[in-house]
């Protein structure tokens, strides 16, 4: 039997898959897909492109390692560290269940929640400023080589001092998250990773996303790193993260590829869970709303990059209406309401890379894997999220 129909099995078992096109095949996403492996970008992955309410395509490529002897990824089993994903998928989707239920304004400001972060302009911040990267707080802080605690890397957190005026422009930054994460432990009164437990994984049924991966499912878990010589499976790609018991705001999620697509497809379906409204469709469109200084980001999600120098890794055919997100580790999301679809993109680019600046060699094919994904689908519209569709 062929991997491409046993992908289309798949693909009907875990939703009922609409397909594209009789006369389209998915050969070109197989070709991109392994392309990353043969060139010695990441040694394994998994692509799911799917629609609010169908899988079209699911299917893993290469192995764990370079060794070909190790376990070929699943779509449906295989672990990945997600990495800055996980802003999305945990803490702006904690964030908006707060919002939800009217515990968090986010025009407050972060003082409200946190009075220790205060202070001069810091009394300006928002949490709207902190889901968008328009906080004035710097991209980057190695929290991990000045403290060995996370109580000390809180404490490093609240001194920040800003480097640019509030709301005034986007810098993508860890530490937008990272305070984003303190902020719903403040709230909820409990830690982040139960709290997105409770709110997040289960209603949304999420079953294989997690915090902190038990032993038990360290087998199942793609590696990031090497450590002498020996593949580390199951422990955050990320030294901040660890420092925080490797649950921190911005980055800590193990995820398989069905479960984001079954995350992806909540945001397509306007906020409907499986068991019913996860959150309301007028908070969802807050969240897909920019301010006017926000440039290319959302409360939390990015956007389709405009007047670079190179094609968006998010594909040239893409719409304006669409959203996502990417890790460190080699993971994309994007999903697209225009078009009804969705692509997951997860790889381990991070583990003992064949090439220099492996980042860069990724970014070619995850823009030709997005516009491949959108070739092979008829045009979609979702009336509920797109004015003008």
């Amino acid at each position: 039997m062929s991997s491409n129909l046993l992908s289309l099995i798949l693909a009907f078992a875990l939703g009922s898959a609409v397909l594209p096109d009789p006369a389209q095949t998915f050969a070109e996403i197989d070709q991109l897909a392994e392309a990353g492996t043969r060139r010695g970008i990441y040694p394994g992955a998994v692509v799911v492109i799917g629609r609010r309410d169908s899988i079209l395509y699911a299917r893993g490529y290469g192995h764990f390692t370079w060794n070909p002897r190790s376990p070929v990824p699943t779509p449906d089993s295989t672990y990945w560290d997600i990495a800055s994903i996980t802003k999305v998928v945990g803490t702006a989707s904690a964030v908006m269940r707060l919002v939800d239920a009217g515990r968090i304004d986010l025009d407050a400001p972060v003082r409200r929640y946190l009075p220790r972060f205060s202070g001069g302009p810091k009394d300006q911040v928002t949490i709207r400023m902190l889901l968008d990267h328009t906080s004035g707080l710097r991209s980057y802080a190695a929290f991990f080589k000045q403290t060995r605690s996370r109580d000390g890397a809180v404490e490093l957190l609240y001194s920040e001092r800003l480097i640019r005026r509030p709301g005034d422009e986007p810098l993508y930054s860890d530490l937008n998250a990272i305070l984003l994460g303190v902020v719903v432990e403040s709230v909820a009164g409990m830690p982040l990773d139960r709290f997105v437990h409770r709110e997040v994984f289960e209603p949304l049924e999420l079953h294989q996303t997690t915090y902190r991966p038990p032993p038990s499912i360290h087998r199942r878990t793609v590696p990031t790193a090497l450590w002498r010589g020996h593949p580390v499976q199951g422990q955050v790609n990320d030294p901040n993260a660890a420092l925080f018991g490797g649950a921190a705001g911005h980055a800590g999620i193990f995820s398989t590829g069905m479960d984001l697509a079954r995350y992806a497809q909540v945001w397509l379906r306007a906020g409907a869970g499986p068991n019913g409204q996860w959150v309301s469709q007028k908070t969802i469109k807050r969240f897909l709303t920019p301010s006017s200084n926000s440039g290319p980001r959302l409360l939390g999600w990015d956007t389709p990059e405009l007047n670079k120098d190179e094609p968006s890794l998010y594909g040239t055919l893409i719409s304006d209406a669409a959203y996502g997100h990417t890790g460190f580790t080699g993971t994309e999301i994007w999903i697209d309401p225009t078009r009804d679809l969705f692509l997951v993109f997860l790889t381990n680019r991070t583990f003992d890379s064949k090439v220099r600046n492996s980042a860069h060699s990724l970014r070619a094919i995850r823009t030709e894997l997005s516009d491949a994904a959108i070739r092979l689908v008829p045009h979609a519209c979702q009336q509920e999220l797109v004015a003008g569709c």
